[in-house]
């Protein structure tokens, strides 16, 4: 059972492997909402998420004899890293069950600490099952990475900080993957303020708690489809759950394309890079009536490899309409293309790539096909530039941009 006493001795314990993220007051994020918003940045702990808590907490608590048979656990990496880090300290043996679909850098950062990695599966669901047949063949002591009421324990330190150091907070929001952080945050939120509402934050492909909820029991996705590696589960935890029930006041989801402009909201506001888990309680931001309220957006993890990241700041400004493709149709004949870039540098708009298509038409000198990818300001001014060309006789057409900074 969590209580408020094993809450104290948690955040004690886990001062020792943590780093102090101090709230981050959001001038960008309070504008938009119209209410008071504070990021609380666990993307910025040694391991780059959060999960170091549980992960520190749970195996604090475990006999000589647990921690010597050697410890294992299934994770999509940040828990992985925490109960790798944690082992190292206690010079136990770490073997990591991983999705066979974790970032690299996740995969790297848990060996980094000495653990053993086995990939398996395609989502973390099946990375566990994998976890707990090779527990019960070897004798390994199994730390879950939510379903434990020690493990969501240390998570909820997370609210203790948090109301120390803003007692006055009205809502938290907390992501949900398989729902250990948000029953110990939304638990221990309550005992000290039952006022708090406690919000918790699913990915519109991987709402499983959001199901269960309805259901009134667990229940089991036939699949998972988003971005936010970190809580793409299946089945929510079956022991944590009525803490969700009583303690969790709504639950809202996010579709993956919230998630790739709230990426680029964080890097060109807070200058900071936040995994797509973590970010799922700053796009809700825009679901929830904040205003005249002071908000708390735990920022859950931070650990996203180079190439995701470059594909999300792609994919951002093209949803932002800062990226454009529009495919023109115009004479094979000298000086039809200057004329078509001298027309969009009139309008401040920048080529970054032309693709000429000549065999679009069996008469070339009636058309050939122009494909032009360029930057412009917005939606706005990109719909400024399709019109001038429509203006113009070139008949353009948008098209999705392809591979434009890889």
């Amino acid at each position: 059972m969590m209580t408020l006493e094993k809450f104290e001795e948690a955040s004690e314990a886990v001062i020792k492997v943590t780093n102090r993220t101090k709230l981050i007051y959001s001038d960008y994020f309070s504008e938009m909402t119209g209410g008071r918003v504070y990021l609380k940045p666990e993307n910025m702990q040694f391991t780059g998420a959060y999960k170091v808590r549980g992960a520190y907490y749970k195996i604090s608590t475990l006999t000589d004899e647990e921690r010597g048979r050697g410890l294992i656990t299934a994770s999509a990496g940040n828990h992985a890293q925490g109960v790798a880090y944690a082992a190292k300290i206690y010079g136990a043996r770490a073997v990591i069950v991983m999705p066979t679909t974790t970032p690299l850098i996740k995969v790297n950062r848990t060996k980094s600490y000495g653990a053993e990695v086995v990939l398996h599966g395609n989502v973390y669901d099946e990375a566990c099952a994998h976890a707990l047949k090779l527990a019960e063949e070897n004798g390994y002591t199994f730390i879950h990475p939510f379903d434990d009421e020690t493990v969501a324990t240390g998570q909820g330190s997370i609210a203790m900080e948090i109301i120390k150091e803003l007692p006055t907070v009205d809502i938290i929001l907390a992501p949900i993957g398989g729902g250990g952080l948000a029953a110990g945050v939304s638990t221990l939120a309550k005992l000290l303020n039952p006022n708090i509402r406690v919000i918790g934050v699913e990915p519109a492909g991987a709402s499983c708690m959001q199901a269960s909820l309805k259901e009134g029991h667990v229940v089991t996705l036939s699949g998972v489809d988003t971005i936010a590696d970190g809580t793409a589960v299946k089945t929510p935890g079956e022991h944590i759950f009525p803490y969700i029930q009583k303690n969790v006041d709504e639950i809202v989801t996010v579709e993956d394309r919230e998630l790739i402009v709230s990426f680029l909201d964080m890097v060109e506001n807070h200058k900071m890079v936040v995994e797509n888990s973590g970010l799922l309680t700053v796009a809700a931001l825009k679901q929830i009536d904040c205003r005249g309220k002071k908000v708390v957006s735990i920022l859950s993890g931070g650990n996203m490899d180079v190439i995701t990241m470059a594909s999300i700041v792609q994919h951002g400004l093209i949803e932002r309409g800062r990226i454009f493709t529009v495919s023109v149709l115009l004479p094979d004949k000298p000086g039809e293309l200057a004329n078509v870039s001298t027309l969009i540098a009139g309008e401040q708009g920048n080529i970054i790539k032309l693709e000429h298509n000549q065999f679009v038409s069996i008469n070339r000198n009636t058309a050939v096909e122009l494909v032009i990818t360029m930057e412009a300001f917005g939606h706005e001014h990109k719909e400024r530039i399709v019109k001038m060309l429509e203006e113009k006789g070139y008949q353009p057409k948008l098209t999705q941009p392809k591979n434009t900074y890889m």
